[in-house]
């Protein structure tokens, strides 16, 4: 399926991820009784943190995520993935880390798990989260920086 304006757009894998996610994030909650938000996962594991699932839970949470990207890559012959330099990636990281601190929560946290449950403070994160990426993407192309083709 191809979307007007949008040649890479891959819709039908994005409805499988997103209702994957959904699952994921019903499972943790309806079996464990968790909020499967990342911030505080990592959090957890990293010590940062002492609420929430056990250390062990929570490390072997956070290695299942590259692992299933992994398993994702070497099923389907392999993905494409791009990346900034390392420096890049660790002041984005740090960036994110403080961002999810100062918003009790990140985007799976929020977006996924405190709007499904209808929380005022997840609905308002969110709408924060996605004017921030719509401002940046506007103030990046504005600047020559195009992000969106």
């Amino acid at each position: 399926m191809m979307l007007p304006g949008f040649p890479e757009a891959a819709p039908l894998e994005g409805l499988g991820g997103g209702i994957l996610i959904g699952l994921a994030a019903a499972l943790m909650l309806l079996g464990a009784g968790r909020i499967a938000g990342v911030s505080g996962i990592t959090a957890r594991a990293t010590g940062i943190s002492d609420s929430g699932m056990s250390k062990s839970s929570a490390w072997m949470f956070l290695l299942g995520l590259p692992l299933g990207a992994a398993i994702v890559a070497l099923a389907s012959g392999g993905l494409e993935a791009r990346f900034a330099s390392p420096a890049v990636l660790v002041i984005a990281g740090l960036f994110v880390g403080i961002g999810t601190r100062l918003g009790s929560g990140c985007t799976s946290g929020h977006g996924v798990c405190g709007v499904s449950r209808l929380s005022q403070r997840s609905i308002v994160a969110t709408l924060t989260f996605m004017a921030a990426g719509i401002a940046t993407v506007a103030i990046m192309n504005a600047a020559g920086l195009e992000v969106l083709r």
